[in-house]
């Protein structure tokens, strides 16, 4: 089971916090996460993706969005 997972809602320059373009989820066990290669660009100084933390619920509702807008299904 994960000691902690964070969430980011990643935002580019065709979308915006309220509709980001995915999300990220960064799951740590014994306070160590596997390499995510999109993150971890960010972190060193990429600058196409913008991550902002989220919580769980938040993440949560954006797939959800996104989920229903690639399947036509109500995200409700």
């Amino acid at each position: 089971m994960a000691d902690k997972i964070t969430y980011y809602a990643i935002v580019d320059d065709l979308s915006s916090r309220e509709q980001p373009a995915g999300v990220l989820r960064r799951i740590y066990f014994e306070a160590v996460w596997e390499r995510t290669a999109i993150l971890v660009s960010a972190e060193r100084g990429d600058l196409d993706n913008e991550f902002i933390e989220i919580t769980e619920d938040e993440a949560n509702q954006i797939v959800a969005r996104i989920r229903a807008d690639v399947t036509g299904a109500s995200s409700t």
